[in-house]
């Protein structure tokens, strides 16, 4: 397949896993008896959460590869996130030229493809998978900073750690987070309470099962706390799989930058529908 070809590919390939089917159900929340177990549970929790990153800029290069099936291929680009404001992925052709942007904020996602001029912006409700799943910016956020999250909350506060639990399996703690059809699981290190894996699993007997698997790894010491550069992303639905590394190099805090992405005149609106059904036509 042609270079251009395969940019196509990856364009379509990396908004795959904001949309899916489904439809969300209402949660009820209970409170659990305080034991013994619960206490230590809450300790191993909040080590977790104290692993988190003190910084407010994390910047890198980064290589892609994206894999759909039987075509896959391998890219450069960049990686600027800034808490609690944006996430910004870039595609370069060739190493140096832009060939498209994927950028979350608080209030949409905004997906640009240079090379057929067009661009998508949507809210999170507009995303099937974000909006049934209940994941907004803050749960992408925790999942590309290596954190926990509780999907429609901004942060896990100290209560709300209260509503996961923990299982220990071997050397690996095994963190769990129900919410109806909707399961969230976090395999961390028993000891250090360094997150390795992210989990998120919706079944429904009409559309099937959606899984999403987010895997950490190549941990190295970053703004005195320690950070994976090794991601691996398994999106799976009943149709499709798509899968996308993104290895880290030159980790940084670089804050010159402008976190907003304005989009020319000379690019055309196209929808999500538009994008998803292109995607399963490949």
């Amino acid at each position: 397949m042609k270079p251009l070809s395969l940019l196509k590919v990856a364009m379509l390939a990396l908004p795959l896993f904001l949309v899916s089917c489904g439809a969300k159900k209402a949660v009820v929340k209970t409170t659990a008896p305080v034991t013994q177990e619960t206490v230590q549970q809450q300790k191993f929790l909040q080590k977790v959460s104290d692993n988190a990153l003190y910084s407010k800029f994390v910047t890198s290069k980064v290589k892609f590869q994206i894999e759909v099936g039987a075509q896959n291929m391998t890219l450069t680009g960049n990686l600027k996130m800034k808490r609690d404001d944006v996430i910004r992925l870039q595609l370069m052709m060739f190493g140096f030229v832009e060939a498209g942007r994927l950028e979350f904020t608080k209030d949409y996602v905004l997906i640009v493809d240079r090379i057929n001029k067009q661009y998508i912006k949507a809210t999170y409700d507009q995303l099937d998978f974000m909006r049934n799943s209940g994941l907004n910016f803050y749960s992408l956020q925790a999942l590309f900073w290596n954190e926990l999250f509780e999907p429609g909350q901004t942060k896990v506060t100290d209560e709300l750690l209260k509503d996961f639990t923990t299982n220990l399996v071997d050397n690996d703690m095994v963190i769990t987070l129900s919410r109806g059809k909707m399961n969230y699981k976090w395999l961390a290190d028993a000891n250090s309470g360094q997150l390795n894996m992210a989990n998120i699993l919706y079944k429904d007997k009409v559309h099937g099962q959606t899984q999403l698997n987010w895997n950490y790894a190549d941990f190295t010491s970053f703004d005195k706390k320690t950070f994976p550069t090794d991601m691996k992303i398994d999106f799976t639905t009943a149709d499709k799989e798509v899968k996308i590394g993104l290895t880290l190099n030159y980790l940084d805090h670089e804050s010159e930058w402008e976190p907003r992405t304005e989009v020319s005149s000379k690019y055309t609106e196209v929808t999500v529908s538009d994008i998803l059904r292109r995607f399963m036509a490949l």
